[in-house]
């Protein structure tokens, strides 16, 4: 029995910024969460309206770790994170 496969997680440059400066533990491990909850079900966040000349954007947000995460999928259902906010 074969599950559906998880997304692949890429990062923008600006997302990718923002991880360079994480440092507290807690904070890396709520990021770690939203990640695997997002790569497991990437429909999971919230559409973000928009128009439609760019990638519908989603939010995903965790209450209880503190987390939001603003991201799209593409065609193939790989996840770009293109914000992470992580309440201290």
């Amino acid at each position: 029995m074969t599950g559906r496969r998880r997304a692949q997680i890429a990062f923008s440059d600006s997302a990718a910024k923002q991880l360079e400066n994480l440092t507290d533990e807690h904070q890396i491990h709520a990021l770690d969460r939203a990640l695997v909850a997002i790569s497991v079900d990437p429909e999971i966040g919230e559409l973000i309206p928009g128009d439609t000349t760019h990638p519908e954007l989603r939010q995903y947000a965790d209450e209880i770790e503190r987390v939001r995460v603003l991201y799209f999928v593409t065609a193939l259902r790989t996840v770009v994170i293109c914000v992470a906010y992580i309440e201290a």
